[in-house]
């Protein structure tokens, strides 16, 4: 039966899932449960915070993440490509930079709406 390969797997998952459960609940129950003013402060490495954690932070922030997410999964897909650049032939590297294409035309786009400049 096929189902008898993912044993092993379904097996260490849920020893996985047991220590972690153990884990949390003995810090629960064998923890300090002491709670005062400086302990419920935000910490910023060591240092008093500079300015309130609930400032907002402009759009732009998370613009830059996210083309930088986007520009990281590029990176993901071309690795395996390179490596099997030449089992691909011909049709691999079109397909490839038809891929590079519509992501450049992503960065020309957000470019030119200047999504990159920082204030």
């Amino acid at each position: 039966m096929i189902l008898n390969q993912y044993i092993p797997v379904i097996l260490m998952m849920l020893v996985a899932a047991g220590v972690a459960v153990a884990v949390l609940g003995l810090a629960e129950f064998l923890g300090p449960k002491v709670v005062f003013r400086e302990k419920m402060e935000p910490f910023e490495c060591g240092e008093n915070p500079i300015v309130s954690p609930k400032q907002r932070f402009s759009v732009r922030f998370y613009l830059i993440a996210l083309m930088f997410i986007i520009f990281d999964i590029e990176a993901v897909f071309l690795f395996p490509w390179a490596v099997n650049f030449q089992a691909l032939g011909l049709f691999g590297f079109v397909e490839m930079m038809i891929f590079v294409f519509i992501l450049a035309l992503g960065l020309a786009y957000v470019w030119k709406k200047g999504a990159l400049e920082w204030e």
